[in-house]
């Protein structure tokens, strides 16, 4: 089994800029002695708007930082809100190959589509169309990624014309494709699109199983058509994590953050009602506390030998990986580097036991399936080089209609703009010498 964190960049009112950058930093701490106790995936959020229970709206940049900050960690994407409205496709592929770049190749690329109306609305994109948004940018980022150049397109939510989107991924296709789940349906769509289960649905370990099953079923299938130009095949599942020797501290330490957690995102979804720059979440949810219903017995909260049972029953059952929430509410930085460490020290060792021998039958098994479902994907044809439209410059344009003016200098500063084409000038001067 391997395991990842997972950050919200959850930040209660009253929340400042200088509050806002301690979490920020709070979080690199974590994640780098993260990445030396062996955790495998650091996964990051995109939500934008979403006052006090998410400020991470800029995930690129954090983990472009991590990047420098860790070695081994996987850095995800958990994930990159798609519809093109929010992000332009070319620009999700540029952002994607940097950090890819930066990270040495070590950027897990998820997917969604953003759920909230505060978020949708705020980018004019129409809720019903969302799906749609996401399937159309998804592939065609996953195209601009593996194609030089990109062949153009013209479709329902984005044109654009032909482009060689630079720089390229290290990782080659392109970084390994997730999608987030919440439900059954959602995990089965992952799997008709080869993709990685992201699910965040909370789900006990004997409901989790039939949903792996379900997913692996259908990789192994003729349903198997990849949207990208690789096949995904991972199921990851989201839990609490609180540790401590002492039962009773554990969940001292973290019944007051996971319950805002959920009071928070049920918020934003479900029951909320939200005014722009006064947001009264952590207000609300003090007033709530009492009421909201805990969830101790079913998830990573206790002492280490407690939530090995609990990792382990998801290993049982063919979970590929866990992902910890531990940075809810006003969540206590050394607590959280506490729990990183004990976990580390007493529970992972012997769920990683045989993990690279696991991962190497599972490749095998899934190897002739994957091959046959990159067989049945419609690739993007591409595009012919006497078939692109060469692009001139806006100067030339300007000179072939007779109206250019070289507003540029070309004295100090050591460099020279070059304002008339040399090879042009070299050119006339070899025809006038050979007539």
């Amino acid at each position: 089994m391997q395991f990842g964190l997972f950050y919200e960049h959850q930040s209660p009112a009253p929340f400042t800029a200088e509050k806002d950058r301690q979490i920020f930093h709070n979080a690199l701490d974590e994640l780098e002695l993260a990445d030396r106790l062996g955790y495998d995936y650091a996964w990051l959020v995109e939500h934008h708007f979403l006052e006090e229970y998410s400020h991470s709206s800029a995930p690129e940049v954090f983990l472009g930082a991590l990047s420098q900050r860790t070695k081994r960690m996987r850095l995800g994407h958990g994930i990159c809100v798609m519809p093109p409205k929010i992000n332009h496709p070319a620009r999700v592929a540029e952002r994607i190959a940097t950090l890819d770049l930066l990270s040495n190749g070590r950027v897990e690329w998820g997917t969604g589509e953003s759920g909230t109306a505060v978020e949708l609305e705020g980018f004019g994109v129409d809720p019903d169309q969302k799906k749609d948004m996401w399937r159309e940018a998804t592939e065609q980022c996953a195209n601009m990624l593996a194609m030089t150049p990109y062949p153009g397109f013209a479709g329902d939510h984005f044109s654009m014309p032909a482009r060689n989107i630079v720089p390229k991924p290290l990782q080659a296709p392109h970084p390994p494709l997730w999608v987030a789940c919440s439900r059954r349906d959602t995990i089965l769509h992952a799997a008709r699109n080869g993709m990685g289960a992201l699910v965040f649905g909370f789900a006990a370990p004997e409901q989790a199983g039939k949903w792996v099953e379900e997913y692996y079923d259908i990789i192994r299938s003729e349903e198997c058509v990849p949207i990208g130009h690789a096949v995904n095949a991972n199921f990851a599942i989201v839990t609490a994590l609180s540790v401590h020797e002492d039962e009773a501290e554990a969940i001292a330490r973290g019944t007051e953050g996971f319950k805002y957690f959920g009071y928070s995102l049920g918020f934003y979804a479900s029951f909320g009602r939200h005014v722009p720059g006064h947001s009264t979440v952590w207000e609300g949810f003090k007033r709530a506390e009492a009421g909201i219903e805990d969830n101790h017995g079913n998830g990573g909260i206790g002492t280490p030998e407690q939530v090995y049972a609990h990792c382990k029953a998801y290993a049982d059952v063919g979970v590929d990986q866990i992902i910890f929430v531990q940075q809810t509410g006003p969540a206590n930085h050394d607590h959280i580097r506490q729990s990183l460490e004990l976990f580390a020290t007493t529970a992972m060792p012997r769920l990683k036991q045989g993990e690279e021998e696991r991962l190497a039958r599972k490749q095998a098994e899934l190897a002739p399936y994957i091959e046959a479902a990159l067989a049945r994907k419609n690739y993007m044809a591409p595009v012919a080089i006497e078939d692109v439209e060469p692009v001139r410059s806006y100067g030339l344009r300007k000179k072939e209609a007779g109206t250019f003016e070289n507003t540029r200098s070309d004295r100090g500063g050591g460099l020279a703009v070059v304002a008339d084409d040399p090879l042009a000038l070299v050119s006339g001067q070899a025809e006038k010498a050979a007539g």
